[in-house]
């Protein structure tokens, strides 16, 4: 099977500065989630780190909003805490949240590279002291995976942890323990991580074939808004309800089983384009 170039393909989809052109917000900060996971049956639109560091402006931008926690002439929500936001340019605007909220520094209107706007904290619904980044395309109205356009300097090998088949009325059946199945509609649920184990992340894409022709493709490279609800590409543009399963893992594909010998891969790919693959052979009957 092949395989577009993951990067040649962000050249094309992605707006705003030159691929590579922006740095993290903190070289010290340690990513415990990012764009893509499952939270709980909605996906994590940015990136989480852990850490005590500076944040600093991601590439030169214009002060577009900055709220201190516990201002409440705004009348926001407040699960970012102390944020702010700067536009890029064409549509691209980068959100920097969770902030120590005394730290805020005064932002000037035009802001540099690498200008410190505050250090990361504890506030909003944040559970430790680090930060929330994410990347906002207006233009097109859609969220962005941050590590598309920051490269991400230490890749992770993927791992997949299990395939599932689910039936209409929800039973799973692993396929690990499955040597047989009735034929009829299933969705195949893919539990995938990049390792390690004690700070997994969401793998960057997932490749489902059934007997050698593909059957869903699941990318973590934009989220798009569309008529109010948020809708990811697999196969085309679907609602994320359709995806994100409140159980752990992806529903990356619906198939039909019919009778004979089926074969099943699952390819899980990382952001710097590292595969890992399984594959399952059972009995339809």
């Amino acid at each position: 099977m092949k395989h577009f170039p993951l990067f040649l393909a962000a050249l094309f989809l992605l707006p705003g500065p030159a691929l590579f052109s922006m740095n993290w917000p903190s070289p010290s900060g340690v990513m415990t989630r990012n764009f893509g996971w499952n939270d709980g049956g909605g996906p994590h639109l940015g990136v989480s780190f852990a850490d005590n560091g500076v944040l600093a402006a991601v590439e030169a931008g214009e002060l577009l909003f900055k709220h201190r926690e516990g201002n409440t002439a705004s009348r926001l929500p407040s699960p970012l805490g102390a944020w702010v936001a700067l536009d890029h340019g064409d549509g691209l605007i980068s959100i920097y949240s969770r902030f120590n909220n005394a730290s805020l520094s005064e932002i000037p209107y035009r802001v540099e590279q690498g200008a410190v706007l505050g250090q990361a904290g504890i506030s909003g619904w944040a559970s430790q002291n680090g930060f929330y980044f994410q990347l906002f395309d207006r233009k097109e109205s859609r969220w962005v995976n941050p590590s598309v356009i920051i490269r991400t300097m230490n890749p992770r090998i993927p791992v997949i942890t299990q395939v599932s088949l689910m039936d209409s009325q929800g039973r799973l059946f692993n396929l690990a323990q499955t040597s047989s199945i009735t034929q009829g509609r299933y969705t195949v649920l893919v539990n995938a991580i990049t390792g390690p184990f004690n700070a997994p992340l969401a793998p960057f894409r997932i490749i489902s074939s059934l007997n050698g022709a593909q059957a869903g493709a699941l990318n973590f490279e934009t989220y798009f808004v569309r008529d109010g609800s948020l809708v990811v590409y697999r196969n085309g543009l679907i609602p994320v309800r359709r995806v994100y399963a409140p159980v752990s893992g992806y529903e990356v594909a619906d198939v039909w089983l019919t009778r004979g010998q089926a074969t099943l891969e699952i390819i899980a790919q990382d952001i710097s384009g590292v595969t890992r693959n399984v594959v399952h052979r059972f009995t339809v009957e």
